[in-house]
């Protein structure tokens, strides 16, 4: 069952929303080449503690990190390692999810580590843009499907893979809740009301749909080992513009 929000419930998860993305703001100040992304995660959960919130996804399932930090065919859910340390052309995919007052904030960026490939930068681009494609359409009154959709409409128009197995998901006192969203149209007609909150989260592959898990358990990359992009907000459906739940506040 799907779970609507209260006013008080929607006041949470902002402010969850708001130090997720004073994270992303801190990441994008330090990923650089020659830093590990055992390091990016120390900075990840000290913006954390100074705001009084819980690193969400820290003993998740067991995950050892407070981020997932996945880089080129990784797609999602890279374990952050002191041995695993960036380089000039790298793109790295940063999940980080942050909860306050027992709600949940999560979003995800993919960052260009220096100077990257114009195919890299392009991947990038057209991930961010199904994102927001996906973020337009998630209006009370609109279907899943629709959301879903329009970021595979992005993903066609450039020839992309499009991650199947993985995609968006409710958010609210826990990190996954109803709904599933995929990222291309299943003919999902659940209709989205008012209040309802989502993390969209369009994964674009360079080249095939196909990922496989490495025998980490976690971590997950693409089949053909080209590259994947990950953007993702939490949003809030209301009455009129979707509100994005996972940007700094004013």
């Amino acid at each position: 069952m799907i779970n609507r929000k209260s006013k008080d419930d929607i006041k949470r998860l902002r402010h969850a929303g708001h130090i997720v993305a004073l994270v992303h703001q801190k990441m994008k100040e330090v990923v650089e080449p020659g830093i590990s992304t055992l390091e990016l995660d120390a900075i990840a959960r000290q913006v954390i503690k100074e705001n009084r919130a819980i690193p969400t996804f820290f003993g998740y399932h067991g995950f050892p990190g407070a981020i997932c930090a996945s880089i080129n065919e990784q797609v999602v859910h890279g374990i952050p390692s002191a041995d695993v340390i960036l380089k000039e052309g790298d793109i790295i995919s940063i999940d980080v999810g942050a909860t306050y007052g027992g709600f949940v904030g999560d979003s995800a960026w993919t960052y260009a580590v220096g100077k990257i490939s114009e195919e890299k930068q392009k991947l990038m681009k057209v991930t961010e843009e199904a994102l927001y494609a996906g973020i337009e359409k998630m209006r009370a009154g609109n279907v899943l499907d629709d959301i879903s959709g329009a970021i595979e409409a992005v993903a066609q128009r450039e020839g992309y893979g499009i991650v199947r197995q993985y995609g968006g998901h409710g958010v609210g006192r826990s990190m996954h809740e109803e709904p599933f969203l995929y990222n291309y149209r299943v003919g999902d007609h659940t209709l989205i009301k008012q209040g309802y909150v989502i993390a969209i989260e369009p994964m674009l592959n360079l080249g095939c749909d196909e990922v496989v898990v490495a025998d980490d358990e976690w971590t997950v990359s693409t089949a053909d080992k080209k590259a994947s992009a990950h953007f993702e907000h939490t949003v809030l459906a209301t009455d009129g513009e979707p509100m994005i739940m996972t940007k700094l506040m004013e």
